[in-house]
């Protein structure tokens, strides 16, 4: 019974952990959405070729956060660990 505890608890650390993970898209894609509008505003003639790299890289950058999310949602719900026992 310790030892479905300790891996129930371990794995609610990991999901926290890994929810840690979904700020770094947040601050990369604010940071590049605000590069980007600076870029448009020195040379508004290239706006569609900019905003189509920031779109691209914005969706790249998600793909973080949301692989992040789903390890937490499989290591609360699904919780693999716990059959090794």
């Amino acid at each position: 019974m310790l030892e479905r505890a300790i891996v129930l608890g371990c794995s609610a650390i990991g999901a926290g952990i890994a929810m840690i993970a979904g700020f770094g898209p947040g601050i990369g894609e604010g940071y590049a959405a605000g590069k980007a509008l600076e870029a448009i505003g020195r040379q508004p003639e290239s706006k569609s070729s900019i905003t189509s790299s920031l779109i691209l890289g914005c969706a790249l950058a998600e793909t973080t956060g949301i692989y992040s999310f789903i390890i937490a949602l499989i290591l609360i719900f699904v919780n693999p660990l716990v059959g090794k026992l």
